[in-house]
């Protein structure tokens, strides 16, 4: 019988111990994934990956490295773990490199409380193959649409086990079904796509594949015959499909690892507002049945409920250990971390102060402006917020969606365009980033 996950996190700890480390911590991850893609009604692909990937980081004094392998042979280990403290021999020292206190490890590693792991069985390829072929069936029943270009269905199933020789040693598993469908109207340069997909914890929450390919089948006839919008500043509706991004711009721009080189536009806001009053963007690590969610994290602290922004006004910094020293400040628990890498700091799940007002409500009182429902390609000046990107989406005059629009550009910058936001209430709650449909005031849109 194979090890466990856990016993070659040990494993590896007493390798690093005998090849000279000082101190270690390591990760064990084992996945099994299977996708199903099929196109006009025939199994198209179909896939199924095993891999197990183990990850050393050794400290030497005041220098580390990390080391990854995908064996777990105890020949493998124990090469990894001379190559791991011979590579540390060699890296700079930081005095930011250390293991957590043990005093402050997490009490209990327990996660059966998050429901992160559906307990029922893999799903059989046949299953799945129904469920792309009802999708991609649904799609095309909707008059105006040419062609399905892809549909998909998914299962993943990951276990991980962390352990440390501060004491430290944690695991637990994860699993996802998704469904996906890309529907393409028109013909020629008139061809217009969009899409619909859904991904869930536990394979009985996903919505029926039918409504997922109606649903792509929908957003897609409603492309047709799209133009580009006029030129000017305008108001802009980020539907709820994409609004998560102007939310992971913040959250980036926050994030312990921007701050510490100084390339943050949010690096002296800390205490200042940076959102409406009203709005407040809390992480919560233990919400139930979230793929953002953990009951520890990398460097095995506890995670807790907190507020990163607090009623508009910027309260913290997203840190790990080696941020938190640099900063002079105290972890936040959000170290994240691969078999490849050290950790580095990274948000759980979070979600952004709802509206009182639907997304149709937003529409009508913006007059005339811009809905976007999709984002191609980026242009983000870190350091000072300056920000275009391509979209495409709905014109929308006299508070009513006119036409459909592609092939334009968006520009602000985002210290004043999170300030102007005015949220709906249609955020979707399973979502790691929930986050409503965003109204944002005075954009400059590049069009016809």
């Amino acid at each position: 019988m194979p090890p466990s996950l856990e016993e070659t996190t040990h494993a590896m700890l007493r390798a690093a111990s005998a090849a000279g480390a000082d101190a270690a911590d390591a990760i064990a991850t084992e996945a099994q994934t299977v996708v199903i893609d099929v196109r006009e009604g025939a199994l198209e692909a179909a896939e199924r990956s095993e891999n197990v990937e183990l990850g050393l980081r050794v400290i030497l004094g005041q220098r580390q490295a990390s080391v990854s392998i995908s064996m777990d042979t105890p020949e493998a280990i124990e090469a990894m773990a001379a190559r791991a403290v011979a590579m540390a021999r060699e890296a700079p020292e930081d005095p930011t490199v250390g293991l957590a206190d043990p005093g402050a490890l997490a009490a209990s590693t327990n996660a059966s409380h998050l429901e992160l792991a559906d307990p029922a069985d893999e799903p059989e390829p046949a299953a799945l193959e129904e469920a792309a072929r009802n999708a991609e069936a649904a799609a095309l029943a909707v008059p105006g649409i040419s062609q399905v270009q892809s549909t998909g269905a998914a299962f993943g199933r990951r276990r991980m086990h962390i352990a440390a020789s501060n004491g430290f040693s944690g695991g637990y598993e994860r699993t996802e079904s998704s469904l996906s469908c890309v529907a393409i109207t028109g013909q020629g340069t008139g061809m217009e796509r969009d899409f619909a997909g859904e991904m869930r914890v536990f394979a009985a929450d996903l919505p029926a594949a039918a409504e997922i390919g109606r649903l792509a089948g929908e957003r897609t006839a409603e492309r047709a015959g799209a133009r580009k919008p006029p030129t000017g500043a305008y108001p802009v509706l980020y539907d709820e499909r994409i609004s998560g991004s102007l939310i992971a711009h913040l959250l980036q721009a926050a994030n312990g690892a921007t701050i510490v080189r100084g390339a943050s536009w949010l690096r002296e806001a800390l205490g200042e507002a940076v959102l409406p009053k009203a709005l407040s963007v809390i992480e919560d690590p233990h919400r139930m049945r979230s793929p953002g969610s953990k009951p520890f994290d990398a460097e095995g602290l506890p995670t807790a409920r907190r507020a990163i922004v607090d009623q508009g006004v910027l309260a913290g910094w997203t840190l790990d250990l080696a941020t938190a020293r640099k900063l002079g400040m105290e972890s936040t628990a959000n170290a994240a971390r691969s078999a490849a890498s050290a950790p580095t700091p990274s948000n759980h799940s979070v979600a952004l102060t709802q509206g009182d007002k639907s997304r149709d409500a937003l529409i009508a009182e913006m007059g005339t402006g811009l809905v976007i429902t999709g984002l191609i390609g980026s242009s983000i000046n870190p350091t000072n917020g300056d920000y275009s990107r391509g979209a495409s989406g709905f014109w929308v005059e006299n508070g009513a969606i006119a036409y459909p629009v592609n092939e334009c550009t968006v520009a602000g910058n985002l210290r004043d365009m999170l300030k102007t936001l005015i949220p709906a209430n249609d955020a979707r709650p399973h979502l790691t980033r929930v986050v409503p449909s965003l109204l944002v005031e005075g954009l400059t849109i590049a069009g016809a």
